[in-house]
């Protein structure tokens, strides 16, 4: 934030205050101190938003407030994880269907529970959910 405030990047520094203030405000609802897993969930739910803004924003043909939108969603990847790449995930849900014995789509969820306990806050667990039912499904 000190880098954005000096190079005068008023967006950014905005972007970054209320990130702040999401996770004050989840901390003060939770009664203690956020973890490094608490703080991912803040950080996903928030770039959530903003990716489901830019396609409002989009639909409605307001391309200028997508813009801004979107770049606040780039801004808060930074402060994210990095992700699995797609090689490496479809070669983990491979791995774990071996593993589970998977077979069909009623073994999705097996396969999940494993895949998010042991790969957590580097697997986007829509794309993860997707990649397995197309797996298990054929």
């Amino acid at each position: 934030m000190k880098a954005a405030l000096k190079a005068g990047r008023k967006e950014e520094v905005a972007a970054v205050r209320y990130l702040v203030a999401m996770l004050q405000r989840e901390a003060k609802d939770s009664g203690s101190t956020l973890g490094p897993d608490a703080e991912i969930a803040v950080l996903r739910r928030e770039k959530k938003r903003r990716l489901e803004a830019v396609e409002a924003f989009r639909a409605g043909s307001r391309e200028d407030l997508a813009a801004k939108e979107a770049s606040e969603a780039a801004l808060i990847d930074e402060f994210l994880p990095a992700q699995l790449d797609e090689a490496a995930l479809r070669a983990l849900i491979e791995e774990l269907i071996a593993e589970t014995g998977a077979t069909g789509p009623k073994d999705v969820g097996k396969v999940m529970g494993l895949l998010m306990s042991r790969a957590g806050a580097s697997v986007d667990g829509k794309t993860a959910a997707q990649m397995v039912k197309e797996r298990l499904a054929g």
